[in-house]
């Protein structure tokens, strides 16, 4: 009888047991998926937290998937502490937002350049970022040789047709580049075809031949460090009615200077996404 009694008790005591070890896997489950969030977060390089940062304008965050803003950044090799100029920022400040904040969490400067310093409002959330004029007759964008990076996104095509200018922008970028520093570069990519040149509000289609890039800035004294297809578009034909502005985000359905036109049928533009685009990497020799 004791014996039996004995037995059961074990019994028990292994049931409990068991029971216990099953419980715990859930309860460990439940803690580590509350934390994952938190170490994931903690684990994300500065780059990667800028480009998610939340405060970022859903406008900006839905190009991501045509801009590839962390990839495009990381090829042009930014680091943390580094002074960034950026040349005109576009509208709605796409690249501002990030590189302020990254600025701002490395310990860096962002430097914003042009002749509209609204552009980077937006960024001043991170404090008053500086900016400076940019032009053709606009001095020197910094200290000489004191920037580590200068970049410019989609804006190469404007300078080409004016004359003087584009020489211009590249000796004044190589000339705020430190000895090692690089010049980023993205714009619309006219290859394998060449150029076009019309009249116009703005000559041409805005497509650029990477020749036409390589050659400004090496007669600035910028060598070409690397290319990369970050920002290729295969099904951007490049043959679009109002050029490289009939595609997304400008999305024009009418000619410059001309009214909207509610008849035309953008479903082909539209899925095309973004234009294809050079990602080209210069250095200025140490």
């Amino acid at each position: 009888m004791k014996r039996t009694f004995m037995a059961a008790l074990m019994a028990s005591a292994a049931l409990a047991a068991c029971a216990a070890e099953e419980e715990a896997p859930a309860e460990t489950v439940a803690q580590e998926t509350e934390a994952a969030p938190e170490a994931a977060a903690a684990e994300a390089s500065p780059l990667d937290a800028a480009v998610a940062n939340p405060a970022r304008s859903a406008e900006n965050v839905a190009r991501d998937v045509h801009r590839h803003p962390a990839e495009t950044l990381d090829f042009f090799g930014l680091q943390p502490g580094m002074t960034v100029v950026e040349i005109n920022p576009g509208g709605g400040a796409y690249y501002a937002e990030i590189l302020a904040k990254y600025a701002n969490d490395t310990g860096g400067t962002y430097i914003g350049t042009g002749t509209k310093p609204d552009r980077i409002a937006d960024a001043t959330m991170y404090g008053d970022p500086t900016f400076v004029e940019f032009g053709m007759d606009s001095g020197p964008l910094v200290e000489p040789g004191t920037a580590d990076m200068v970049l410019t996104f989609r804006n190469v095509h404007n300078w080409y047709w004016q004359e003087g200018m584009l020489d211009k922008a590249m000796s004044d970028f190589a000339a705020a580049l430190k000895p090692g520093g690089t010049l980023g570069v993205t714009d619309h990519r006219a290859d394998p075809r060449a150029e076009i040149e019309v009249g116009g509000r703005m000559a041409g289609d805005a497509y650029i031949a990477k020749a036409s890039i390589v050659d400004a800035a090496e007669r600035a004294g910028l060598v070409l460090d690397g290319e990369s297809e970050i920002n290729a578009n295969p099904a951007d034909t490049k043959d679009h009615p109002f050029g490289v502005w009939t595609l997304p985000p400008f999305a024009r359905t009418s000619a410059f200077g001309e009214d909207p036109d509610p008849e035309f049928d953008r479903t082909k533009y539209d899925a095309i996404g973004e234009s294809d685009r050079h990602t080209l990497r210069f250095k200025k020799p140490a």
